[in-house]
């Protein structure tokens, strides 16, 4: 097996890990709804902060935008899982093909990576650290796993975008 084959199957394996993962976290978002619910219920209300005057005027407290907010997480992991798996089938397709044709076969892959990342960098980090103080909660703090998982998304994406092996 050709160094460039070996590096593009890493490529490969990271796509699908980072698909299997969003498929599974959808999955369960689904499945067992209630108990990352009430993890969006108290981020949005921001029950278990400081409570600082200032901040509490971004709290939502209303049921029905606590499901319409994780009802956007879901169909975002969704639609990041079926991005991945897509993009996965299309780099599988090409990876005995030229390097052009590996290269324009990144697409989906790329916009389900960043899907991803979008996510956990905009929605867990920024949104819910930063807008509703998640930092600030003891229980309900999401940030340390969201560093985690953006950090696993961003290695699949650093690799996926990397230049291709040069035979020696």
């Amino acid at each position: 097996m050709t160094t460039v084959l070996i590096l593009r199957l890493s490529r490969i394996c990271f796509v699908v890990a980072v698909a299997l993962f969003f498929t599974l976290v959808a999955y369960g978002n689904v499945t067992d709804y209630g108990s990352n619910f009430l993890f969006v219920t108290h981020v949005l209300s921001m029950d278990d902060t400081f409570k600082s005057p200032s901040l509490m005027g971004r709290a939502l407290t209303s049921p029905q935008a606590h499901h319409a907010a994780y009802a956007f997480i879901i169909a975002w992991q969704t639609l990041t899982a079926l991005l991945c798996w897509w993009g996965a089938i299309k780099l599988w397709r090409a990876r005995a093909g030229s390097p052009d044709t590996f290269h324009q076969a990144k697409n989906l892959a790329l916009i389900g990576l960043s899907a991803g990342a979008l996510l956990y960098a905009v929605g867990f980090i920024t949104v819910g650290g930063e807008w509703f103080a998640m930092w600030q909660s003891q229980t309900w703090n999401g940030q340390e796993k969201a560093h985690i998982f953006l950090m696993f998304i961003g290695l699949a994406l650093l690799h996926l975008n990397g230049s291709e092996a040069t035979p020696s």
